[in-house]
């Protein structure tokens, strides 16, 4: 789950407060259930699918729909991206994924843009960065501009996340971590090539 809030400063000009949850499948990274409750200005909106991928359908709260194998929600997307190994991966290499949404099964490519040594709230981290160019999805614009900093190790721990929205930018950074379920690598490694 993740949500989407503007700063209360901005909430008597344009109020958000976004929801968006995504159920994966614990082995396989794929959707069961994926839900969105949208509140911008006077806008609201709810939708919601549940994703049957043995028989290749999905239910939403507008139809029944044919599924694709691995078709994802974007929230499951970016999941499935924290398990790739991008160890050889090329500025401009392209990771083609499937992404459904409102009834249409729409190309979700996943640019890898590099890599880049960040500091945030939480410290410094050795990141690589991905540009999903997400066409469809609610708040975000339909042109991409979405970066993501996640950690050049096992972990791949979302570090950064930059973003043009329809009212704006969202720019978050990570504050503090715990508990993972691994060891991160990439704090404080000395040598770093694009």
């Amino acid at each position: 789950m993740f949500q989407v809030n503007s700063v209360p400063s901005f909430d008597g000009v344009f109020k958000v407060r976004d929801r968006y949850e995504s159920y994966l499948d614990v082995e396989g990274l794929f959707p069961w259930r994926f839900e969105q409750h949208i509140k911008e200005g006077s806008f609201t909106k709810d939708y919601s699918a549940f994703f049957d991928h043995r028989a290749g359908k999905a239910k939403t709260s507008d139809g029944d729909y044919t599924l694709p194998k691995y078709t994802h929600d974007i929230i499951s997307a970016f999941y499935i991206c924290r398990t790739f190994d991008y160890s050889k991966s090329k500025k401009g290499d392209i990771i083609k994924l499937k992404n459904f949404y409102e009834g249409k099964v729409h190309q979700l490519d996943v640019v890898f843009r590099g890599r880049e040594r960040i500091s945030v709230a939480a410290g410094k981290f050795d990141c690589v960065i991905l540009e999903p160019l997400v066409r469809k999805g609610g708040l975000f614009k339909n042109e991409g501009s979405i970066y993501v900093w996640l950690t050049d190790d096992d972990i791949k721990m979302p570090v950064k996340v930059k973003t043009k929205v329809v009212i704006g930018s969202i720019d978050a950074e990570l504050t503090k971590y715990e508990g993972l379920a691994g060891k991160l690598t990439s704090k404080g490694k000395t040598d770093l090539s694009s």
